[in-house]
C-alpha cells in the first residue's frame, strides 16, 4: 500500500502533575522515558545535559526521576533504556561528555567517541533506588549501550565501542567475563537475542546478520538494499522485523529467522524515518523512529507520512495497512511501543505543540496523555514496564 497525500530544568519539572482522568482498564504498570530541554540554541550537547530518566504510571500519575544521582557530575545526564524481564529494575544510561569534545564534534559535524565520553549501562531497583553499574566492572570501553537481559537468564548482552567500533558483547550477571560475539564484525548496531536465546541478530555496516548466540555460523540476510536497520525478533522468534531501503527512505520489512521469506510490509510515504527533537537542529540530533511488533507477533506498528502528517500505522504480516491516527497538518507521531498485555500502545506526539507521550488502545482509540513537560522540553523513548511473572 503506497501512502499519499539542565539543573534549572530539573528543578522546575519536579512539581508538575499530569491532570488526566485515568482509564479504569489501563494496566497498572510504570512507563520509563526520558525528558529534557529541546530549545537551547547552543547545540545538542547543551540540550542533552538536561535529559533525565523518569518513570510515570500508565495513567499519567506519579512521575518521578530515576537514579538522579547518576547525573550529579557536571556535563552528565541520564537516559531511560529498558527494563529487567520482571519489571523490578530499570536500565538507565549514565552519560558524560567533556565540553571540549562536544565543541570538537559540533565544529566537525561528526561524533568522536574514542575520547571525551563516558557512557555506562546501569541497573536501578525501582523500589529501593539502588544502582549497579555493570559496564564499569572490568571496563572494556568508555562507551557502553544497548544493554539487555539474555533470555536464558545467564547474563547480559550489550554493545561497547572498541577503539571507536561498535561490537556486540555478552557478560555474566555480575558484569564480568565480557566477550565479543560479533563474529569479527565491522561497525555493528541493533544487537538483540531471539526469545529462546539461541540466536542473535544485528546490523553491520547497515546489513542484517543472524548468528548463533556465540557469534558462530554468521549469516547475511540479503535484501538488495544498501540500508538495513535494527532487526527485532518476533515474540515467537520466527521472524525479524527491520527497516530496509535507502538511508532516510526505508520501510518496514520482515524475514524469517532462517533468512528466507523476505517481504516489504508497507511504504512510509516519504517519511525520513527519524524524528527531530530539537527546535534548533544540530548535526545529528534526529532520533531513529523504527517499527515494533505487536504482542502476538501478527502485526507491526510504525509511523508514515500522509499528507504532511507523520501518523501512527499498523500492518499485518500480509501487508494490510491500517491508519490509527488522523491528525492536523504538521503533526508528528514517533516511537511506538506496545504494552505487555498487547492492548495498549505508547507513542510520542507533538499534537499539543509540545512533544509528549500518550497511551491509546492498539486501534488508536481512547488516547490519554501521560506526560506534561513544558513547551521548551520533550518526552522521548517510552518503555513499558514488563508484567511480573508469578
Amino acid at each position: 500500500m503506497r501512502l499519499t497525500t539542565a539543573t534549572i530544568f530539573v528543578l522546575t519539572l519536579i512539581p508538575f502533575m499530569v491532570t488526566v482522568a485515568p482509564a479504569e482498564d489501563l494496566p497498572r504498570l510504570l512507563i520509563g522515558y526520558t525528558e529534557g530541554r529541546n530549545d537551547l540554541p547552543e547545540g545538542q550537547f547543551f540540550n542533552w545535559k538536561t535529559s533525565r530518566a523518569c518513570v510515570v504510571q500508565a495513567d499519567g500519575q506519579g512521575r518521578r526521576l530515576i537514579a538522579p544521582e547518576l547525573a550529579d557530575k557536571d556535563d552528565s545526564w541520564t537516559q531511560f533504556a529498558g527494563w529487567s524481564p520482571d519489571g523490578s529494575k530499570a536500565i538507565v544510561l549514565s552519560l558524560w561528555e567533556s565540553p571540549d569534545n562536544a565543541a570538537w564534534e559540533r565544529a566537525n559535524r561528526t561524533f568522536r567517541m574514542t575520547e571525551g565520553w563516558l557512557v555506562d549501562s546501569c541497573l536501578v531497583d525501582v523500589r529501593s533506588g539502588s544502582t549497579v553499574n555493570l559496564t564499569a566492572v572490568d571496563r572494556i570501553s568508555i562507551y557502553n549501550t544497548g544493554l539487555f537481559y539474555l533470555p536464558d537468564g545467564t547474563g547480559f548482552g550489550f554493545t561497547p565501542l572498541i577503539n571507536g567500533v561498535s561490537r556486540p558483547h555478552v557478560m555474566d550477571l555480575d558484569g564480568r567475563n565480557k566477550r565479543d560475539v560479533s563474529g569479527g564484525s565491522q561497525f555493528a548496531y541493533g544487537y538483540s537475542a531471539s526469545p529462546d536465546g539461541k540466536r542473535i541478530s544485528y546490523h553491520e555496516n547497515y546489513q542484517i546478520y543472524i548468528s548463533n548466540a556465540d557469534g558462530t555460523e554468521k549469516q547475511h540476510v540479503v535484501t538488495g538494499n544498501p540500508f538495513n536497520f535494527v532487526p527485532q525478533w518476533s515474540p515467537d522468534g520466527e521472524w525479524l522485523l527491520f527497516v530496509s531501503g535507502e538511508h532516510y527512505n526505508c520501510h518496514p520489512y520482515v524475514v524469517k529467522s532462517d533468512g528466507t521469506g523476505l517481504r516489504k510490509l508497507a511504504d512510509r510515504g516519504g517519511y525520513r524515518g527519524v524524528v527531530e527533537r530539537l527546535k534548533h537542529p544540530d548535526f545529528h540530533s534526529e532520533s531513529s523512529d523504527v517499527p515494533v511488533w505487536s504482542k502476538d507477533g501478527q502485526s507491526v506498528f510504525f509511523t508514515a507520512l500522509i499528507d504532511g502528517r507523520v501518523e501512527l500505522m499498523a500492518s499485518d504480516l500480509n501487508g494490510n495497512v491500517t491508519r490509527l491516527t488522523h491528525s492536523e497538518p504538521g503533526t508528528r507521531h514517533y516511537h511506538p511501543a506496545v504494552s505487555p498485555d498487547g492492548k495498549w500502545i505508547l507513542f510520542g506526539s507533538d499534537r499539543s505543540g509540545t512533544m509528549q507521550l500518550y497511551v491509546s488502545h492498539v486501534d488508536g482509540s481512547s488516547v490519554h496523555a501521560i506526560t506534561n513537560v513544558p513547551e521548551n522540553s520533550c518526552a522521548m523513548h517510552g518503555h513499558w514496564q514488563p508484567l511480573s511473572k508469578p
